[in-house]
């Protein structure tokens, strides 16, 4: 583990002890070893914290892609020298954040990804359409894919009302879905089959479907049958993860 790596934890271990009331269901199915893409729905800025609390719990260290904004200075430093991966938007380069994490895969580690982009623009906080980014690393990898619902931060953090509501241990709960089964689908990949929109599409909202299912178990609600239109463009203040 590299110094950088225990600074961060240094910081974000007690800070989310302090911020939530982490609550787990089903943690036990992130792996002890080898590659894992961890596919997590995006309620709040404060989400890595509290995920990344998640993954330290299971024993592993998670290395996230998130917006190159947030790279800068010495927490841009750090960040990197933690193994976190920056992604320019909208730009060429962003197929290079893509190929860092498959690296970071095929290293045996643990990829978060948020693949909506961005904190999701429902008005009641379901999952809005998600970029395709996630479906080219899960297709293109022999990484366990694990479905994350989380629960909880967007009370701490209002996204939509652009207001923190400072709490101490606010409920936040996560529930870790079962491994999502990709082995006919990357055995076509591997045989030839191209990577159109199609499949990058269809694979990807298999794999947010199972999110929504998480969070509607969490929430005790029914969840809506289709996705949140995704915004357009990108919109002041975004500065959360990213899918590519």
């Amino acid at each position: 583990m590299t110094p950088t790596m225990w600074i961060c934890i240094a910081v974000v271990y007690p800070l989310a002890a302090l911020m939530f009331r982490l609550r787990y269901r089903h943690a036990e199915r992130i792996p002890a070893t080898g590659p894992v893409l961890v596919v997590a729905n995006h309620v709040s800025i404060l989400d890595p914290i509290a995920c990344a609390r998640l993954v330290f719990d299971s024993g592993r260290l998670p290395h996230f892609l998130a917006k190159e904004s947030v790279f800068k200075g010495f927490a841009g430093t750090l960040l990197r020298g933690a193994g976190q991966i920056p992604v320019a938007r909208f730009s060429s380069r962003a197929h290079g954040a893509l190929d860092a994490a498959r690296a970071d895969l095929e290293a045996g580690n643990v990829i978060v990804i948020y693949p909506e982009g961005s904190v999701t623009r429902d008005p009641d906080w379901w999952p809005m359409q998600a970029r395709t980014g996630v479906a080219r690393l899960a297709l293109t990898t022999e990484a366990a894919v694990l479905p994350v619902a989380q629960w909880g931060p967007q009370r701490v953090h209002d996204y939509h009302l652009k207001k923190l509501r400072p709490r101490f241990r606010a409920p936040a709960d996560y529930l870790v879905g079962e491994p999502v089964d990709l082995t006919t689908l990357r055995a076509e990949v591997r045989a030839g089959r191209p990577l159109t929109g199609d499949l990058l599409r269809e694979t990807t909202d298999l794999l947010m479907s199972r999110v929504r299912d998480g969070l509607a178990e969490l929430r005790g609600e029914p969840a809506p049958s289709v996705f949140y239109p995704r915004p357009q463009r990108e919109l002041p203040g975004d500065v959360s993860g990213s899918a590519a």
